[in-house]
Order: C-alpha cells, then structure tokens, then sequence
C-alpha cells in the first residue's frame, strides 16, 4: 500500500478528531471503490483525506450562529460565574484578614485588662500595707496618749479640794439664777395673758 493512504483513526488523530466525526464526513463520499488495508479497516486517498480536511475547517470557520451564541453564553455564564467565585474569594479574604484584625485587637485588649489587673491588684496591696502601718502608727500614738487608771486618780487627787468646792457652788449659783428668770418669765407672760382675756 502507498504511504498516501490513511486509516480513519490515523487521520481523525492527525486532525485531533474523534474517530467518528471523521466516519460521518465520510458518508459524504462516494463509496464505490473504497480501499480496504491487510487488517480490512477502511483506507482513504489523498483526495478523500483533502475533502474531509477542507469540510472540517468550512464547518469550523462558518459555525452556526446558534452554536456561537451557545459557546458565547457559556463563556459568559462561565466568566459570570468566575467572577462571582473571585469576588467571593475576595470577600472571604476579606473576612479572613478583619477577623484577624478584630482577634490581633482582642489580644491587645486582654493584654491591657491583665496590666491593668495586674496594676490594681499592686495598688491594693501598697493600701492594705499603708493601712497597717497607719493601725500601728495609731495604736502607739493612742498608747502614749492614754492615761492609765492610776494617772487619773493621782490627778484627781492632785486637784486642791477648794477649786473643786468653788466650781460646786457656781453651778448652783447658776442654776438659782436659771430658776428665778423661768419663774419671772411666768408671772410675765401670766400678766399679759389676762390682759387679753
């Protein structure tokens, strides 16, 4: 056989065809004189591989608008599609990196409240020390201050006895005085009373 001859398969895979679309050009040839290699598979001449050649690339180039406008919408519902996945891919991203951010700033902040505990814990204790040494400071300031039992009576003593008898006889000097203007105000008030009756 003539190196010009070819299989279907061999030209479908010369073409990147599948086998069958080459058998359907095919059917467009006349069948009358076909040539059949040793194995009995279907060879075709030059002028019959020419002819399927040139009906392949008319169908390519004059598509169907139809199959256009479906590889066109395809294309667009696929790029749709794309540009909702990376559109939601950036809004994930985005997600992602203020997520981040809100957990970077909840670090920070558990950072501060612990300082900030940390500090007022210090400053409790530095209080309860002051306030001890403030007890003490006042329990000795108290203890010097404090006259025992046997200091009062010594000083009780000590006073002379006739400052102690004049004090006694001014308060109830005083407390005469005090009588006799209650009952002056009395006899008063009694007078003017009357006097309206």
């Amino acid at each position: 056989m003539s190196e010009n001859l070819k299989t279907i398969k061999e030209l479908a895979d010369e073409l990147g065809l599948a086998k069958q679309t080459v058998q359907y050009h095919l059917k467009f040839l006349p069948t009358e004189n076909r040539q059949k290699n040793n194995s009995g598979s279907i060879v075709l001449n030059l002028e019959e591989q020419k002819f399927i050649k040139k009906r392949l690339t008319k169908i390519k180039k004059v598509q169907p608008t139809e199959n256009r406008q479906k590889t066109d919408k395809k294309s667009t519902k696929k790029n749709e599609e794309l540009s909702v996945n990376s559109l939601l891919l950036e809004q994930i991203k985005d997600l992602k990196n203020n997520r981040d951010k809100q957990l970077e700033n909840k670090d920070k902040q558990l950072l501060q409240m612990q300082n900030l505990l940390d500090q007022q814990q210090r400053l409790a204790l530095q209080d309860k020390k002051l306030l001890e040494e403030y007890k003490a400071e006042n329990d000795s300031l108290k203890a010097l201050k404090m006259p025992t039992e046997d200091t009062k009576e010594e000083q009780a003593n000590s006073q002379p006895q006739a400052e102690l008898e004049a004090l006694k006889s001014e308060i109830k000097a005083l407390n005469d005085k005090i009588k006799g203007q209650e009952q002056l105000n009395n006899q008063v008030s009694k007078k003017w009373y009357q006097f309206w009756k």
